[in-house]
């Protein structure tokens, strides 16, 4: 655990990694070697433990990561990158925080499928600040696998082969 938050925690969330095969290629190790020690346990990463505001410390998501680097471009910059999940509602949000006020959230249903997957359904999305809002429809669907979790760390894969290292943040959204 302390040797993969050791490699991502001068990563940009990521973007340095990107660019760099071999960086990327150490972490993925490290964030394999932690799920292989995770299913040696009890391995159930679905339970009421999930549920909590959780803060990306690093993924390989293009778009998130796109939106980290870019941000600028708008005259803002990305804040906390969250997923705010209730298991025992079946509920969902991501969501991009651009300080002082502007979130970009995406909502959506969920389902917990097995001990490690949940399949979730988006319902939909709004871009928003202090001033305006702007609704974005619904896109899509489809699953992640929490491949670990403690009470302050969860590794997750999904359905796009994309790898997710989030902290449990100190606060809810």
């Amino acid at each position: 655990r302390d040797e993969l938050l050791g490699l991502i925690s001068d990563d940009e969330r990521g973007l340095r990694s990107q660019k760099d095969k071999r960086r990327k290629e150490r972490i993925l190790r490290a964030f394999e070697a932690l799920a292989a020690e995770s299913a040696s346990s009890d391995g159930i990463t679905t339970d009421s433990r999930l549920s909590g505001t959780w803060r990306m410390l690093w993924t390989t998501e293009k778009e998130q990561l796109f939106i980290v680097d870019k941000a600028p471009l708008f005259g803002t910059r990305a804040g906390d990158i969250l997923q705010v999940i209730d298991v025992g509602e079946n509920r969902l949000n991501n969501v991009i925080t651009f300080p002082p006020s502007g979130a970009f959230v995406v909502a959506s249903t969920m389902e917990v499928v097995s001990d490690k997957r949940v399949e979730f359904q988006f319902t939909g999305a709004l871009l928003r600040s202090d001033t305006w809002s702007l609704p974005v429809p619904p896109f899509g669907k489809g699953w992640f696998e929490s491949v670990y979790l403690d009470e302050h760390i969860r590794l997750a894969k999904d359905i796009r082969g994309d790898f997710l290292v989030v902290e449990r943040a100190p606060y809810d959204w």
